[in-house]
């Protein structure tokens, strides 16, 4: 049967991922309370610009910024992603917690994936290069990859860097950008735009067949927030100040 989505994995293989990252979502947009809120503490003067510079009030600034945390909790997530539907390829496996992301069967290939170019500082990178020099010293016929999902150019080229002083060079170790690497994989240029034109059919159709809504979770910090504002009298904003740094010189006084 001719798929549906995507001619490079099977449709189930698709819906599979789909699915998996759809929990995932889930898990992040389960109901984030106030103490999960202030978890990694707010920073509220900077709430402060974002208030007054972009001209939003204090309910919705909140709710912005339980926003980014549900977003920056589901960019790993996008990068897992990334690693199961390349997985699906014939003739590749992901690596399920063993050092690589992507490997050949046959050991021919292995590679990290990063979803964005920028998301590693100079000791990660030298790192990674040193693991990925690892396993192409360790498998002779092996071509090793940093893989940049997201990248400024479309790209595959020997990786040869300064890392932390150092220069780093192998004849087997390349990066390489995200069209450039599912190309490589399925052996079609346009595998990775396919996916992208496929996604909003996939999604919805997953949604359909598992009776899910597009709806967001309801999250009760704003509401614990807003609670304690009616016996304290501060604003929002000063509220979460207070009991962020209330042990700060002077934060008492709000």
């Amino acid at each position: 049967m001719e798929n549906k989505y995507v001619t490079f994995i099977s449709d189930d293989h698709l819906l599979a991922c789909i699915s998996d990252l759809h929990k995932a979502y889930l898990k992040a947009k389960s109901n984030i309370t106030k103490k999960k809120l202030y978890s990694n503490k707010v920073d509220t003067i900077k709430l402060t610009f974002d208030a007054k510079f972009n001209d939003i009030d204090e309910e919705n600034l909140i709710q912005s910024e339980i926003l980014r945390q549900i977003d920056k909790s589901t960019n790993n997530s996008i990068g897992t992603f990334h690693e199961q539907i390349l997985g699906g390829i014939k003739g590749f496996e992901t690596g399920k917690l063993r050092g690589y992301d992507i490997k050949a069967n046959d050991d021919t290939l292995f590679a990290d994936i990063k979803n964005k170019h920028n998301t590693m500082n100079s000791s990660a990178a030298e790192a990674l290069f040193q693991k990925l020099a690892r396993y192409a010293d360790n498998y002779k016929k092996a071509k090793c990859y940093w893989v940049q999902i997201l990248s400024k150019g479309s790209f595959c080229e020997l990786w040869s860097s300064d890392i932390n002083g150092k220069e780093y060079s192998h004849s087997r170790v390349y990066k390489i950008s995200g069209d450039r690497f599912y190309a490589l994989l399925s052996g079609q240029n346009d595998a990775m735009f396919q996916l992208y034109k496929a996604l909003p059919i996939a999604i919805t159709d997953y949604l359909e067949s598992a009776g899910q809504s597009k709806e967001d979770a309801i999250n009760s910090a704003l509401d614990e927030i807003k609670f304690q504002t009616n016996t304290s009298k501060r604003s929002i904003l000063d509220q979460i100040t207070f009991e962020n740094y209330r042990y700060y010189l002077g934060f008492n006084k709000l």
